[in-house]
């Protein structure tokens, strides 16, 4: 009988220890004051919000987006280096028939798609780079050729 009585007082012990890891939080009522002061803090980091993205297009860019644009015959005239409605319609125009979106702002696929992609030339690894095409195998050496076949498992046959 003593080791029951001792073996509950065990498990109400440790319920007792282990009520606060499960009990629910307590949620505090604020002050009219303290509403106040955080209601303002709130007002004013509104206002000082950061906008955050692309918000326009150099004139540069544009003039370069016009040229390529013209060139494929999705423009007519002159570039000019205004991002106007004319230039809009004919981006929105070459996307759509490339089945992509339809956004005024073009989209990294179509910039690349007329030839404007990202100009890798004063990357860490590229000077002294060529990106011509690799030589033809009939170049390289026969035991390097050898050794190629030999580690892809393809049979070389002369």
């Amino acid at each position: 009988m003593l080791s029951f009585r001792a073996s509950l007082a065990m498990v109400f012990t440790a319920a007792a220890i282990a009520a606060p890891a499960y009990a629910t939080p307590t949620h505090h009522t604020t002050t009219a004051h303290s509403a106040h002061r955080l209601h303002g803090r709130a007002s004013s980091h509104k206002a000082s919000r950061r906008v955050r993205g692309q918000q326009a297009i150099e004139p540069e860019r544009v003039t370069e987006i016009q040229q390529a644009l013209i060139r494929e015959h999705y423009l007519n005239g002159e570039a000019n280096g205004q991002w106007n409605s004319e230039t809009q319609s004919a981006m929105q125009k070459f996307q759509s028939d490339q089945g992509w979106q339809t956004r005024i702002m073009p989209d990294s696929r179509a910039l690349k798609k007329l030839g404007l992609g990202p100009d890798y030339s004063t990357a860490i690894n590229a000077k002294g780079s060529t990106f011509a095409d690799p030589p033809p195998s009939s170049t390289i050496p026969s035991p390097q050729a050898e050794g190629f076949a030999t580690a892809s498992g393809a049979s070389h046959e002369n």
